[in-house]
């Protein structure tokens, strides 16, 4: 096959977990175990990859990404029948394959672990959040601190990389015991933690709450004040903080992510996914599945939105996405693909930010500088 076959990752969605999370708005419903169609779910993806098979072609795998929900409830065997359907649907699969599965601290042990990594994972994101058993509390979260770090120590025994997601902004958290989560959190071999900031969302629990006046939320001070803190902890570990709410040793970065940031093409399987895919310069195809887990097990509808993007849409989306990275945004990359240049129009606001230094150019790259970052949703509308 010619070496000029689009880089391509497939994200798959499972649609399901144990309890809904009071601050989630992602497309999930909380199921009992006992009743998850493990096998049935695979057979519907599987048929979906059919579908999919002429949008394929000419494409390179480099990367599969199982979230959720959460698919660390899902019978390896079952995910693995997946992962294998998907190596055979690519005409090329890359020799670095990275292969990331989502897990929660209460549906992970070593076993499960082991299980995966022979199912093809070679990668774990494991969702602790916080180790404080006030704060997973509030958050909704079925675990507690000991299981938290007993699923790092599991993952760590049998995968050869482990992330962790860290979240921020809780009601009366303090610098110090986020720094005190990061440092426990790494030291039980940890490479890579996601750390977020806790956002209301409309749609969620925490949005009803937070209407009604009864949720206690961070000040916009104390957010800045726990991530440069969150920064600084990783400074002092030697990690890099190459993207606004990612950090790694070096050499660990999430492969799967860099590739949506730098404007990457993706297959979305699974009720309620996402996938874009190129259809030449200047041109891509954005769709979503049917969220309904039932009517997607059913084999009816597959898409409920489909969007095409021009050159602006994919400059856009250049924007809002390569400059969260440390990198920044590739302006001759996003010219090939937009099959337009990325600066006509907006000359103005980008020099206007140059002048400031909320905006750095070197060479090919424009690239937002970190002291920059608490700011970035404002500089990246400027440029819109």
């Amino acid at each position: 096959m010619s070496s000029e076959a689009t880089k391509t990752s497939v994200y798959v969605h499972f649609p399901w977990c144990a309890r809904k999370c009071p601050y989630c708005d992602f497309a999930t419903e909380p199921i009992r175990k006992q009743l998850l169609p493990h096998e049935a779910y695979a057979d519907a993806l599987k048929r979906e990859l059919g579908l999919r098979a002429a949008d394929l072609r000419g494409r390179k795998l480099v990367s599969v990404f199982f979230g959720g929900g959460t698919p660390s409830l899902w019978a390896p065997g079952a995910l693995g029948r997946v992962l294998t359907a998907i190596r055979h649907a690519f005409e090329e699969v890359a020799d670095d394959l990275e292969v990331t599965v989502e897990c929660n601290p209460s549906s992970l042990d070593r076993r499960g672990a082991a299980a995966l990594r022979e199912a093809g994972v070679d990668r774990l994101s494991i969702g602790v959040q916080s180790l404080r058993d006030h704060h997973l509390r509030f958050l909704g979260r079925l675990h507690d601190r000991a299981q938290a770090i007993g699923a790092l120590r599991d993952a760590i025994a049998e995968m050869p990389r482990v992330s962790a997601d860290l979240m921020f902004g809780m009601p009366e958290q303090t610098p110090e015991e986020l720094g005190e989560d990061i440092h426990r959190v790494v030291d039980t071999g940890v490479r890579h933690v996601s750390a977020y900031a806790l956002t209301i969302e409309e749609k969620t629990m925490f949005g009803s709450l937070h209407r009604a006046g009864k949720l206690q939320v961070a000040s916009e001070e104390r957010y800045a004040e726990l991530f440069e803190h969150a920064e600084a902890r990783f400074c002092e570990l030697g990690w890099g903080h190459y993207e606004v709410s990612n950090y790694a040793a070096p050499g660990e970065e999430s492969r799967h992510n860099l590739h949506y940031w730098r404007g990457g093409a993706y297959v979305g399987l699974g009720a309620g996914a996402v996938g874009c895919l190129d259809e030449g310069p200047g041109r891509a195809r954005r769709w979503r599945n049917d969220p309904n887990p039932q009517r997607y097990l059913c084999g009816g509808t597959l898409e409920t939105e489909v969007e095409t993007l021009g050159p602006e849409e994919i400059i856009r989306e250049s924007l809002m996405l390569g400059l969260r990275t440390v990198e920044g945004m590739d302006l001759e990359a996003t010219r090939q693909r937009a099959a337009s240049d990325p600066e006509e129009g907006r000359e103005r606001a980008i020099q206007g930010a140059l002048e400031t230094g909320r905006l750095v150019r070197s060479g090919r790259w424009l690239r937002v500088p970190q002291p920059h970052w608490l700011k970035l949703d404002g500089i990246v509308r400027d440029l819109f």
